[in-house]
């Protein structure tokens, strides 16, 4: 007879999916150091992370909070500057490691059990970044706002910016472009429409 031995720890069952909350939704917005080289915008670490949770049931924005990450290698550039208003003593005076400031989302905001909701792919960029720094993903839910906005619209071929399908949609764009605070309570204005 032949005995298997599992480690039921390390068995996620089929109601973990119930743990997950439905009527809430984390937006986020990523800003990146960057720079502009011969016209083309180049990005690297992530120095802010901006965020507004969405309650669906009540239609409404129930929590915001921005985060201050210091790159561990890049610098926060004059095009970086000028692009999200974001400095280089912003960054030294108020930003944290990315680790501790992953600990303050988990914490603040949820993570394995909470969808997160961004314009475009920053969910890979994030994930990416996390894991050259060996710093644990918690997140697992994600819905591209973008993607979604193009099928709804039935704009297949067409790409279209958050602050334009913001505008397409008669929603006042509040604050300035580029601050992921500010976009991610933007997003938040979007999604409560959208989802």
């Amino acid at each position: 007879m032949c005995q298997i031995k599992v480690n039921l720890a390390t068995i996620k069952p089929d109601y973990e999916q119930d743990l997950m909350n439905y009527n809430r939704v984390v937006c986020f917005d990523l800003e990146m150091c960057c720079w502009n080289e011969n016209g083309k915008g180049i990005t690297g670490e992530i120095i802010e992370i901006g965020l507004a949770e969405i309650d669906l049931a009540k239609q409404e924005i129930v929590k915001r909070a921005q985060y201050y990450v210091k790159p561990d290698h890049d610098e926060v550039s004059k095009f970086c500057v000028e692009l999200t208003g974001i400095t280089p003593r912003t960054i030294e005076k108020q930003g944290r490691p990315l680790q501790a400031v992953m600990k303050s989302m988990v914490k603040n905001f949820g993570g394995a059990n909470k969808i997160y909701a961004s314009w475009g792919r920053d969910d890979l960029i994030f994930k990416e970044e996390c894991l050259a720094k060996g710093i644990d993903f918690p997140f697992v839910e994600f819905v591209n706002l973008a993607t979604l906005y193009r099928m709804q619209h039935r704009l297949k071929d067409k790409r279209i910016g958050h602050k334009a399908a913001q505008q397409a949609l008669n929603i006042d764009w509040e604050g300035r472009q580029h601050s992921g605070y500010v976009d991610a309570y933007n997003l938040a204005k979007i999604a409560l429409v959208m989802l």
